[in-house]
């Protein structure tokens, strides 16, 4: 385990790129500090940054959040283009597809982060609670993504737990878990030092993104 530094300069991610946990750890969430206090900086979003990346992308993390329109990772991180390595799906579920992409991520992009994204009031956590105080899931597509988040609903209520909010929390922490407990890859590097995967989530009104679980990087404040 590494301990996150509580400030410092923010690298160049193209001529200095960030290859340590915890210091990407810092730079995500000191963006979203500048986020929240309404003073965004809006880094690497002009042509400059835009010519530079065109022969190649070296992002600091992956960003593997819900598809909700209200959680622009960018914008709510105050980060630019090459920056983060997104991944969304409703309710952040995982399927192959998103596995891969974030293995993809850390692999090919060596991206020494992993963020799970959600998001209090999420329409995901919402429909498995309907689905199952009503003993009936929604058809087509949408059917998949709710049995995916059934098992986080469950286990939040085995631990007495029923707030739906509070339940998005565990939500979060079982996909976290899930992460490392399917890729191999994850598990090795956050074993190795060379990766953290870490829980954030986000409320909807102030725009805060809180920790609530992390894998291979120590974060004050965290209980």
């Amino acid at each position: 385990m590494i301990s996150s530094p509580i400030s410092g300069p923010t690298p160049d991610p193209i001529s200095d790129p960030i290859s340590d946990p915890a210091e990407a750890l810092r730079v995500l969430l000191e963006g979203n500090v500048r986020f929240v206090d309404g003073s965004p900086e809006h880094p690497n979003q002009d042509a400059g940054r835009r010519a530079a990346l065109a022969p190649a992308q070296k992002p600091f993390a992956v960003l593997f959040g819900c598809s909700d329109s209200r959680l622009a990772a960018e914008i709510i991180f105050d980060r630019g283009l090459g920056d983060l390595f997104v991944v969304r799906t409703a309710g952040h579920v995982t399927g192959a597809e998103a596995l891969g992409s974030i293995e993809y991520g850390v692999a090919v992009l060596d991206c020494p982060l992993v963020v799970v994204l959600g998001h209090d009031s999420c329409g995901a956590v919402a429909a498995a609670l309907e689905s199952l105080e009503q003993g009936r899931l929604p058809g087509g597509f949408v059917r998949d993504v709710v049995e995916r988040v059934t098992p986080s609903v469950l286990s939040a209520r085995a631990a007495g737990i029923e707030d739906p909010d509070a339940i998005v929390d565990e939500h979060i922490r079982q996909t976290v878990d899930l992460l490392v407990e399917r890729s191999q890859l994850l598990a090795a590097r956050v074993a190795e030092g060379r990766v953290a995967v870490v829980g954030l989530s986000y409320r909807l009104r102030d725009g805060q993104a809180r920790t609530v679980a992390v894998r291979g990087v120590e974060h004050p404040g965290l209980d």
